[in-house]
């Protein structure tokens, strides 16, 4: 049988157009997106670098948390990424044209260096999101390979020669760890502001003038050294106990916790002054003890020591705040905090008390931050100017159409992304991590020998997993 003149008409055609075109559209729009990703990266590391979120929240990244809604990880991922890429302008400039994506330049962060920035990039723009993750967990080995070798090297060249020379002087010549030469340099530094006080006379266990203070400052490290020796045959060899626990004892007269602007003491244990407003931050939650003084200043009574709050109503308090009630911070410890002081009268009861973690507590009491309690039960903090510092900040304006907003500022900008902007040059091979390692990481070169493995076009330092 002849057939002649077949025509084949393909009915999926048509659909398959349209899913390009969608596909297209997503590319493009992505794109854009990574774009305007890139300016807010911008624009988070300049509210960082000037401190933007220093007015009661404890880093930028808790307060991206409260004021965009982002998870915290994320947050802190955003900060760090942005920081990073102020020393990357290779990177930056590649995610702020479309061509690297987020997640690309997420985990090229991790690792590069203003000296690696170059071949990293290659390796962004040559391979996927996937190739550039495990590129990355190899660099990340080699790094910590080689740290691991530096340390035990550092570790094993420590030494402290002793001897005496020809004259009869002791001469010392060292190689110490970074940590222990960190203790011996503010152990020196210590010994020398005591030299520096008894050379001036302000040392009460001193003779005044009995060390020079015209000295160099090689001839006051040696005196430093020695006074430490010294020191430690007086006083014995033992650093103490690493977890040793103290308290701070404040002596302050009722009537200055009462009114801040009361005359009366707040000083420390050692004599050291305290505002007012410190004093009344540490007595929120603490113990306390209430001694009573004749008009000499002899004391002539003494009271049991109490908790400020009790144990019952602690275990309340924390079982009904869950941590710090300052908005954005939510930390699950903290300490209790009277709304109304109970130097004023404030009852300690649930309904007066607040939990605040430390740093919080301190805005609340030093810094002006004020916080009260509404007749539904809700907290309301205020600024130091007044302002209400809701738990929830209120949304930002968002125009009809983001979509063409969005592509509009980046044509303004100059950008012209389309479905091929963040295309990898994939050339769909097999991904070899460990010799693109070999290529890249400075640290992991090999020299060429015989044994060596053949080498590899750099376009194929990329391929699929």
């Amino acid at each position: 049988m002849e057939i002649s003149g077949l025509n084949i008409v393909d009915a999926s055609a048509g659909p398959v157009a349209e899913m390009d075109r969608l596909g297209n559209e997503i590319a493009e729009l992505s794109a854009h997106i990574e774009a305007a990703g890139a300016y807010l990266l911008e624009l988070i590391r300049e509210f960082d670098a000037r401190g933007g979120w220093n007015h009661g929240f404890r880093s930028c990244a808790q307060w991206l948390a409260w004021r965009v809604g982002m998870n915290r990880g994320a947050a802190r991922e955003r900060v760090r990424v942005a920081r990073a890429l102020g020393s990357l302008p290779r990177l930056a400039e590649a995610l702020a044209r479309g061509e690297l994506s987020y997640a690309k330049v997420r985990a090229l962060t991790r690792v590069a260096t203003p000296e690696t920035e170059e071949r990293l990039l290659a390796v962004g723009k040559a391979g996927t999101a996937c190739h550039v993750e495990r590129i990355v967990r190899g660099w990340r080995r080699v790094d910590s390979i080689a740290e691991a070798r530096e340390t035990t090297h550092r570790h094993k060249s420590r030494a402290l020669h002793v001897y005496e020379d020809e004259d009869g002087m002791v001469v010392v010549r060292g190689r110490l760890t970074p940590d222990a030469g960190a203790v011996l340099k503010q152990a020196l530094a210590a010994a020398r502001e005591t030299l520096y006080q008894r050379a001036h006379g302000t040392d009460e266990g001193a003779i005044p003038g009995d060390v020079s203070s015209e000295t160099s400052s090689t001839q006051q490290q040696a005196d430093a050294l020695a006074l430490l020796a010294e020191t430690a045959l007086h006083h014995g060899i033992d650093p103490g106990t690493p977890g040793e626990r103290y308290q701070v004892i404040v002596h302050v007269d009722a009537e200055v916790l009462a009114d801040p602007q009361a005359p009366g003491q707040s000083v420390l244990e050692g004599g050291v002054r305290v505002s007012a407003e410190t004093s009344r931050r540490l007595a929120c939650d603490a113990s306390r003890v209430v001694m009573r003084h004749d008009p000499n200043g002899n004391v002539v009574e003494v009271g049991a020591r109490t908790r400020t709050i009790p144990p019952a109503i602690r275990r309340a308090l924390h079982h009904r705040d869950h941590g710090c009630r300052f908005p954005g911070c939510g930390l699950p410890f903290g300490q209790g905090h009277h709304i109304r002081h109970w130097a004023n009268g404030g009852p300690t009861t649930l309904s007066n008390l607040a939990m605040l973690c430390r740093r919080h507590h301190r805005a609340v009491h030093e810094e002006g931050y004020q916080v009260d309690r509404q007749p539904d039960g809700e907290l309301r903090f205020r600024r130091p100017d007044g302002r209400p510092l809701p738990d929830v900040p209120p949304p930002s304006a968002i125009p009809n159409d983001p979509v063409r907003a969005l592509r509009a500022r980046n044509e303004a900008a100059g950008l012209h992304l389309h479905a091929r902007t963040a295309c990898p040059g994939w050339l769909w091979e097999r991904l070899d991590v460990g010799w693109a390692i070999d290529v890249l990481h400075p640290r992991a070169l090999r020299p060429l020998g015989p044994a060596s493995r053949p080498s590899k076009p750099l376009r194929k330092s990329a391929g699929a997993p």
